[in-house]
């Protein structure tokens, strides 16, 4: 299906519903403005804190024609001096789909980017760089996957693995098109999968798994190791349209069967654009994500103490008119911060809260305004040295990144 009109039923949906006022919001936003390292025209931006123990930020500036991934370090109370990755004048730059790093225990970094394969709107692949911490110069590109489809692929999530390998997941279009240069997404012959591989410094492919065979189109993946086990969250797709979260783990070589971690019954005929988020702490797990189900926008949030064999019963975030676009974070093996869009009484806002299994513990914190466009990206979240450190696009011309953090 068109993503224009995906996204025109999703808002059909969201204007159908009706607010509740269950929220409650502390009207003190405790943020303190950090000077971001990227300039004007500037966009999507990605926090993530590195195996080796530091904090990093990525993001896309564009130029005329040209785009070019960057990425900063954070030292102390400052970023470092950013350090261009790779650039191109034929990447695909999307609100959603952005790129992103990851960093492992030695201090090597790779890094993805999207780079057109054909003319059609969304054929597309991933591109995937690196440098190890002992070098200087970034590598050569390679692509992710081995399929020569012109077709759909990205929505990329990242996590430093056991060896210094990495483990990336991955939306995959190939049974999505005939191999020619108008197809792509809304071309539709086959389902959107979802992959995996295993990655070294190098770019070695070390291993690759077809993880789904029937996914949704073009939600954000979400990953995390525990104990060395790859896991994955993303929306599913059944045959029926019911397009609810699932998961997936890696144990004993071999993957599980996909299987949903709550049953919404979310039935919609279009991606909704709006993918899970997964954290880890000491073994338990934590999952937040939107649904829509039965005409009722919320953002949930649900725990697992045994790898995703079980999980508890999910906790409503927020039942108030969410727009979604959620992150979240684990601060100890029972309690996670969540982080949300919520439509706001005259600007989006980008809002955060602790939650327990019981359901919230303390306020609702404002971090910032927002907008509801596609300009605006998904907020983006990480908790480092006992700090919450939030990074979003201004949409306002020329575009820049923002920053705040806030104690915990």
């Amino acid at each position: 299906m068109n993503r224009l009109l995906n996204f025109v039923l999703y808002i059909i949906v969201l204007v159908q519903l009706s607010c509740s006022n269950t929220e409650k919001t502390n009207d003190k936003v405790l943020t303190t403005h950090i000077k971001s390292p990227a300039g004007d025209n500037t966009e999507e931006p990605h926090l993530t804190e590195g195996a080796d123990g530091n904090l990093y930020m990525s993001w896309i500036e564009k130029k005329k024609d040209t785009a070019s991934l960057f990425y900063a370090k954070w030292k102390d109370t400052t970023w470092s001096v950013p350090e261009k990755i790779a650039e191109g004048n034929n990447w695909f730059v999307n609100w959603a789909d952005y790129p992103a790093i990851s960093i492992n225990k030695s201090g090597d970094i790779i890094a993805h980017y999207l780079e057109k394969s054909a003319s059609g709107t969304y054929t597309y692949d991933v591109k995937v760089v690196a440098k190890k911490a002992t070098e200087k110069i970034w590598s050569n590109p390679i692509k992710l996957h081995s399929d020569t489809v012109n077709a759909e692929h990205g929505f990329v999530s990242m996590q430093p693995y056991e060896d210094g390998r990495f483990f990336l997941t991955w939306l995959d279009g190939r049974n999505t098109a005939s191999n020619n240069e108008h197809s792509g997404h809304g071309n539709s012959n086959g389902a959107m999968t979802i992959r995996g591989a295993i990655v070294d410094t190098n770019l070695n492919i070390v291993d690759t798994w077809e993880l789904d065979a029937r996914t949704c189109d073009c939600c954000q993946t979400g990953a995390t190791i525990v104990d060395n086990n790859p896991i994955a969250v993303y929306r599913d797709r059944s045959e029926d349209e019911i397009r609810d979260i699932s998961i997936v783990k890696y144990t004993n070589e071999n993957w599980s069967e996909p299987k949903p971690i709550y049953p919404d019954n979310w039935k919609i005929a279009g991606c909704p654009v709006n993918g899970p988020r997964i954290a880890t702490n000491n073994g338990s797990i934590a999952i937040a994500w939107f649904s829509a189900s039965n005409n009722s926008p919320q953002v949930k949030l649900i725990f697992s103490d045994d790898i995703g064999e079980t999980f508890s019963s999910p906790v409503i975030v927020d039942d108030s008119f969410p727009l979604g676009r959620v992150d979240v974070g684990m601060l100890d093996n029972s309690t996670a911060i969540v982080s949300w869009l919520d439509k706001g009484k005259t600007e989006a806002e980008i809002k955060v809260a602790k939650f327990n299994k019981e359901g919230i513990i303390g306020d609702i914190i404002v971090v910032a305004q927002s907008k509801e466009s596609r300009s605006s990206g998904f907020p983006q979240m990480a908790i480092y040295n006992k700090k919450l450190f939030f990074a979003w696009t201004d949409a306002n011309k020329p575009s820049h990144i923002k920053l705040t953090k806030l104690q915990l």
